[in-house]
């Protein structure tokens, strides 16, 4: 099949914002009383962040180079993540609801940012109105085959029990029906049904239509069906042939990635081989250990197996798939990346660095940007400063040397599409050789203590960094070149970035 992704998201950095934590409008009236702001997030504390808090600093992002947002799931639910949705077709009244949402992508798209949302289509909230209906009717109830109902609940021999005591504990406790990782609050969906099937392709095309470029599709694995996906693209395609269409898959994973199915993944395997060397050996073992991925997959790399990786990374997909591939190292899914690295704000720059000079869609956790700590879920969800100066001076650093370069990343074609190769490596020490469309350019980082000097290899379109000039960057210590552009010399803790256009 052939690959066939949209042109748009080669060229766009992404921002993820966490809705309840960004920012909050007094335009949106709160019915209740709140968390407090700057107090440590809770797993079910609400912040009162909102859309119209959003639409209100997105000079801030263009600003800073942001050409498109991911938003985590805005619709009416029970919980500050709003994975758990009780209403699919209906912006959270707490959000601001559609005019606030329509705002928004207005906003948005007059500034030139495109916007995906958060499609969550394996499970919903208990409290979505056709599992009420099946909990208040029972099986008298026609939306009874919209969910995996236990046999004897089938046979009348017993009703669902959505609401156990004790599971939160521990307690083993039979509900009745199928959920997501056994948590009564979300339902599985059952999407083999076609009532099911049309209803979640119904709100996929809604939101579409409303204007939105795309969705990112949470746990997409989990759904069973192996005709869904398949179906679900040609139905979001029929309306918008452009749309990003970015799965929720941790691991390499071409068989979903073959023009079928999705464009491109979230590339957590760069994540943590960007992490893993420039956190060496500042990495934060608890830290690591608390989230079951990084604790699985995050470790220590030295130059030589971080080039490796990367190179890997690179041949796993068609290459219009690795020129959209949706490039992270944070999430909130993760702990911060500064968190992971000891609490380096000088470590998260030079990550940074990497992460938006490799070939894909970049994508920066809100807040990062400001070098903004937190441990796992919960605390990585932490309310964004109420104005960009109250990040202090690590965070305005961070930001400066972002901003400069995701600015440059957009000048220079070969440090956002093209090809990758390693050039030299040492133990904490990498240089990588980009090209694309003609052009070239270089990008060395130092991640350790102590200062280093390495020898190039040829690069294929020249002889090491010859006719390259240095980028000027801010807040980050830069290396040097001699003995005509063969040898790196790189300061500890420093990068060099390289062009020739």
């Amino acid at each position: 099949m052939p690959i066939d992704t949209p042109g748009w998201v080669r060229d766009t950095v992404f921002y993820q914002v966490f809705p309840d934590r960004f920012a909050a409008s007094d335009r949106v009236v709160k019915p209740g009383p709140l968390e407090p702001w700057d107090a440590p997030p809770t797993q079910a504390g609400y912040k009162g962040g909102d859309l119209l808090g959003l639409t209100e600093r997105l000079d801030e992002l263009v600003d800073l180079g942001i050409s498109g947002l991911y938003l985590n799931p805005i619709f009416s639910a029970t919980s500050n993540h709003r994975y758990n949705a009780y209403d699919y077709l209906e912006v959270d009244p707490l959000l601001g609801g559609d005019a606030a949402f329509r705002e928004l992508l207005d906003g948005a798209h007059a500034r030139g940012i495109r916007v995906m949302l958060d499609g969550v289509f394996n499970h919903s909230g208990r409290g979505f109105w056709p599992f009420q209906h099946v909990i208040e009717a029972g099986l008298a109830s026609p939306y009874r085959d919209w969910f995996y109902l236990d046999g004897d609940v089938l046979d009348g021999q017993r009703g669902i029990d959505a609401y156990p005591i004790g599971w939160r504990d521990g307690t083993h406790v039979r509900t009745g029906y199928r959920a997501w990782w056994g948590i009564p609050s979300l339902p599985k969906l059952r999407v083999e049904n076609p009532a099911v099937r049309e209803y979640l392709f119904g709100v996929a095309e809604h939101w579409l239509r409303f204007g939105i470029d795309g969705w990112r599709l949470d746990v997409p694995e989990e759904i069973e069906d192996e005709s869904f996906w398949p179906e679900f693209r040609a139905r979001v395609r029929a309306v918008n042939p452009e749309a990003y269409l970015l799965g929720e898959i941790w691991e390499e994973a071409p068989e979903w990635l073959r023009g079928d199915r999705f464009d491109a993944v979230m590339n957590y395997p760069l994540g943590v081989a960007i992490l893993g060397f420039v956190g060496g050996s500042v990495l934060d073992a608890s830290v690591i250990a608390a989230q079951a991925n990084y604790a699985r997959d995050l470790v220590s790399l030295d130059g030589g197996e971080f080039g490796r990786r990367v190179e890997g990374l690179m041949g796993v997909y068609d290459p219009a798939v690795t020129a959209i591939q949706f490039n992270l190292i944070g999430s909130h899914d993760t702990p911060r990346a500064r968190t992971v690295m000891g609490g380096d704000a000088s470590s998260l720059r030079l990550a940074t660095l990497l992460q938006l000079t490799l070939p894909g869609a970049p994508s920066i956790y809100y807040g990062d940007e400001l070098a903004m700590e937190g441990r796992a879920d919960p605390d990585c969800r932490r309310a964004y400063p109420t104005t960009i100066e109250d990040a202090g001076p690590e965070g305005l650093a961070t930001r400066a040397l972002v901003k400069a370069l995701v600015s440059a990343r957009s000048r220079h074609v070969a440090l956002r599409r093209g090809d990758v190769r390693v050039m030299a490596a040492g133990a904490r020490a990498v240089v990588i050789g980009r090209q694309a469309e003609g052009r070239r350019a270089l990008v060395a980082a130092n991640a350790g203590a102590d200062p280093v000097t390495l020898q190039l290899a040829a690069d294929g379109a020249g002889v090491g960094a010859d006719g390259l000039r240095p980028l000027e960057l801010p807040n980050v210590t830069s290396g040097s070149v001699e003995d005509g552009g063969m040898t790196v010399t790189l300061p500890a803790q420093s990068a060099l970035v390289m062009v020739d256009d």
